[in-house]
């Protein structure tokens, strides 16, 4: 996954979410703090979902010390119970188009 994150689609996407959001870290925002993003992190983890990896529900900014507690704890299951509308959407459309029907 490391070429991923060297790739031109990642950086062009990065800077798009870190834009979009601000440069504002979405977690420390969630408890009205503020911290400078630096980094964008995948809600739904690259290693288990690379179709999502620039998806832009996907993708929140965050400051570096908030994305190394959320990788290591149980913070990301906030932003995947957040995304889940999208999330089962995405599941959902995934199956018709590998069949043509409705699972």
């Amino acid at each position: 996954m490391g070429k991923f994150y060297k790739s031109g689609k990642w950086e062009k996407k990065r800077e798009h979410i870190l834009k979009r959001d601000s440069y504002q870290c979405q977690e420390s925002k969630r408890y009205g703090k503020y911290a400078e993003a630096t980094t964008v992190h995948h809600i739904y983890p690259l290693e288990e979902y690379p179709e999502l990896a620039l998806t832009d529900w996907n993708l929140i900014s965050m400051s570096t010390a908030q994305h190394e507690t959320n990788k290591v704890t149980s913070l990301g299951m906030y932003w995947q119970r957040k995304r889940r509308r999208e999330f089962e959407a995405w599941k959902k459309s995934r199956c018709i188009k590998s069949d043509g029907k409705d699972k």
